[in-house]
């Protein structure tokens, strides 16, 4: 297991993140910053109860939704309905390049810390603020859970199988690329601010993030073709589906009219590799039915691992379709490291999934797990007073690199996940 100590810095050692957020989406982008090395300080209401979300990881009390996606932070308790608690967070503030919140819009103006004031007190600072609809628009300040996005922006009607009703997505989809987005979009005006001394608000909506990652189809949707649905199969290449075997199912897509001669002498039909209705994948589309029956066929009369060994040795683009209890036993996950030991915040160990993107020089990890609620409020506390009495604000820090003539870089309510 990794120790706190060993662990690399990260290419954002040295970027403060002040993060005030809740459920998945704020937490998220955070995370993501704080994975690659950024000091992440999470505020959170005293005696908070966010994130404890059940399950909870087997033989601990610990929440999988808070381990997940709060390690690499510090927490700190501060009530942001109080003065004193606004004038802590701004203290704060002064001090952050960052500043993440995935409230409703003006939710935080409304207490005295949106970005208007923390600009006063970091007049570089980049404040990104992520919610369900965005910033401005007649649903601005609506509310918004993952679910309801997702049926909002049309994806919910995509999936699931042809003729059949809406299917949300089993993860947190419009949550998670909302974070992404955010994170993307912190560390772009991170790079307009270092070049030219400018902070920023960045507005992130989960609805306009579903819709960027909805794989183009919205074009087709407002020129008048929308999309069908289609299940497991896909409307540009056949065979593309899943099917049975004998003990399991698999996945297979042929994209690639040279795919389909492999595949056709795989399955003992030479025949058809250039026959009419299925030597293109054109003449297939055509031809879906016939086609998925002849794969079908074959495949039922084979264990997943016979299959995948005839199709796999044809160089196939192939995979069983497996559980994720399975996946996550796969031995390229394990090669890769994608699951680290990590030790909690009861002295626990529990595997996490490692940051995706892997950095050859400064390696980006999981230094810590989540801390308990306002675990770390004195020691960050303690780092303002030393930098400025209680009552002031402290100076930001000087970064190298500063454009001329510039500054220097310079409700928490309880809410269900999937916000």
């Amino acid at each position: 297991m990794e120790e706190e100590s060993a662990a690399p810095a990260g290419p954002l050692a040295g970027l403060r993140v002040l993060a005030v957020t809740k459920a998945w989406s704020g937490p998220l982008a955070a995370c993501v910053l704080a994975d690659l090395g950024a000091d992440v300080v999470n505020v959170e209401l005293p005696g908070s109860r966010d994130g404890r979300v059940p399950p909870f990881i087997p033989g601990t009390r610990l929440s999988w939704f808070r381990e997940s996606v709060h390690r690499n932070k510090r927490s700190v308790a501060v009530d942001l309905r109080r003065d004193e608690g606004r004038e802590t967070f701004l203290r704060l503030a002064a001090t952050a390049d960052v500043i993440v919140e995935n409230y409703k819009p003006g939710t935080l103006a409304g207490w005295g810390v949106g970005y208007d004031a923390c600009r006063a007190v970091r007049p570089d600072v980049v404040f990104v603020s992520i919610s369900g609809w965005g910033q401005d628009g007649p649903k601005a300040h609506a509310p918004a859970y993952d679910p309801v996005v997702q049926a909002a922006a049309g994806w919910m009607a995509l999936n699931g199988p042809a003729g059949g009703p809406p299917v949300r997505a089993p993860t947190f989809l419009a949550d998670e690329l909302a974070g992404l987005h955010a994170a993307i979009g912190a560390l772009a005006a991170l790079a307009h601010r270092d070049r030219t001394g400018e902070g920023q608000h960045v507005d992130v909506s989960m609805l306009d993030s579903l819709l960027f990652s909805s794989s183009g189809l919205p074009t087709l949707a407002a020129t008048g073709a929308p999309p069908a649905r289609y299940g497991n199969e896909t409307d540009f290449v056949v065979p593309s589906n899943v099917y049975a075997c004998s003990d399991g199912h698999l996945y297979l897509a042929v994209a690639l009219n040279k795919h389909w001669r492999l595949l056709a002498d795989a399955i003992g039909r030479p025949d058809l590799g250039r026959a009419d209705g299925y030597r293109t994948n054109e003449e297939r589309l055509g031809n879906r039915d016939a086609v998925n029956a002849l794969v079908a066929g074959w495949c039922a009369r084979r264990t997943v691992a016979e299959a995948l060994e005839v199709l796999e040795g044809q160089g196939l683009v192939v995979a069983e379709v497996r559980d994720l209890a399975a996946a996550v036993r796969d031995p390229q996950v394990a090669a890769r490291g994608t699951l680290r030991p990590t030790r909690l915040s009861d002295g626990t160990v529990a595997p996490l999934v490692a940051p995706p993107a892997r950095f050859s020089a400064t390696p980006a990890t999981i230094r810590r797990g989540a801390p308990e609620p306002g675990a770390d409020t004195a020691e960050v506390l303690a780092e303002l007073d030393r930098a400025a009495p209680a009552g002031e604000f402290p100076a930001a820090p000087e970064r190298a690199g500063k454009a001329p003539g510039k500054a220097a870089r310079v409700n928490n309510d309880e809410t269900p996940p999937g916000l």
